[in-house]
C-alpha cells in the first residue's frame, strides 16, 4: 500500500505540473517574467524628455541669409541667429532679429534703395542673457555718394524669453536715460568722436540710446552714423559700466544683463 500511495502522489504532482503552464497561459496570453518585461513610456514623458533635453544643449551662434525685394527694395543681408538651448529664448532671439532687418526693410520715406551686410553676431550668450548685433549697409537705388550703415540690437532675458528694453531695464526711464547721457559725455572725448562729439546724439531720448547690448564689462552703446560725429568717423560705440547705472537700474534685472 505504501508503494503504491507513492505511485499516486508522484502522478498527481505531475499532472499538476502539467497543468500550472496553462493556468499561467489562460491568464496572461504569453507568458513574460517581470525581468525582461519592456518599459512602456507615455508621449507626456517623451516630450517631458525630448524638451530637457533641448533646453540643456548650449546655446550656440549661428546666422541665416535673408534675400528678396519689395519692389522698392531689394535686400541681401545675412542676420545672426542662435541654435540650442531654452527654444522659447531661441525662438524670441531669432524673431527679433528678423523684426530688426523687416524694420529696416520698411525704413521711411518712398525713395528705393538696397539693403547689404555690413557686421553682424551673437554679441554675447550670457547665464541669462543673450544680445545680437545687426549693421547693414544702406545704398540709394541709383547709388548715392556713398552707404550709409544702419545698427540695430536685441536683448533677450534668458530666463523669461522676453526682449530686454530701456524701460525694462530702468524702471525711471527718465533718470536712466539722464545717466545714459552723461555717461556718454563722459566716455565719448575718449572715442575718435573726441571732445568735439555732436552733443545733439546724446541728449537723454529713448531713440539716442535704442542700440544697446547686454556685456558683462556694461552696457554697450552703439551710435549711428552722423549720430555723434561725421559719417568719416565710421561708428562709434562706448560701454557704460553696470556700476555706473546701479542706481537707476532695475535691481533685479542688474543681475541679468551682467551675466
Amino acid at each position: 500500500m505504501s508503494g503504491m500511495r507513492r505511485s499516486v502522489l508522484v502522478s498527481l504532482l505531475g499532472v499538476a505540473a502539467l497543468l500550472a503552464p496553462a493556468a499561467c497561459s489562460d491568464r496572461s496570453g504569453t507568458a513574460v517574467s517581470e525581468q525582461s518585461a519592456p518599459a512602456t513610456v507615455s508621449a507626456a514623458d517623451t516630450t517631458g524628455t525630448d524638451a530637457t533635453t533641448s533646453a540643456s544643449r548650449p546655446y550656440t551662434e549661428t546666422e541665416e541669409q535673408v534675400t528678396g525685394s519689395t519692389g522698392r527694395v531689394r535686400y541681401d543681408v545675412t542676420i545672426p541667429q542662435i541654435e540650442g538651448g531654452d527654444p522659447a529664448v531661441t525662438a524670441e532671439f531669432n524673431e527679433s532679429m528678423h523684426a530688426a532687418l523687416q524694420d529696416q526693410i520698411d525704413g521711411s520715406g518712398t525713395d528705393s534703395f538696397t539693403l547689404s551686410s555690413e557686421d553682424h553676431s551673437v554679441a554675447h550668450i550670457g547665464e541669462h542673457v543673450i544680445s545680437g548685433l545687426l549693421v547693414t549697409s544702406w545704398n540709394a537705388d541709383p547709388p548715392g555718394a556713398h552707404p550709409t550703415p544702419i545698427v540695430a540690437t536685441v536683448v533677450v532675458n534668458a530666463d523669461t524669453a522676453a526682449p530686454i528694453t530701456l524701460g525694462d531695464l530702468f524702471p525711471d526711464l527718465p533718470a536712466g536715460l539722464q545717466k545714459l547721457s552723461d555717461e556718454s559725455a563722459r566716455l565719448l572725448p575718449e572715442t575718435i568722436a573726441g571732445p568735439d562729439f555732436e552733443r545733439s546724439g546724446i541728449e537723454p531720448t529713448e531713440a539716442n540710446f535704442a542700440n544697446w547690448l547686454a556685456t558683462p564689462n556694461g552696457m554697450e552703446i552703439h551710435f549711428n552714423d552722423y549720430q555723434v560725429g561725421p559719417h568719416a568717423i565710421g561708428l562709434v560705440t562706448i560701454t557704460v559700466p553696470w556700476d555706473a547705472l546701479a542706481d537707476v537700474i532695475d535691481p533685479d534685472l542688474a543681475p541679468v544683463v551682467s551675466s
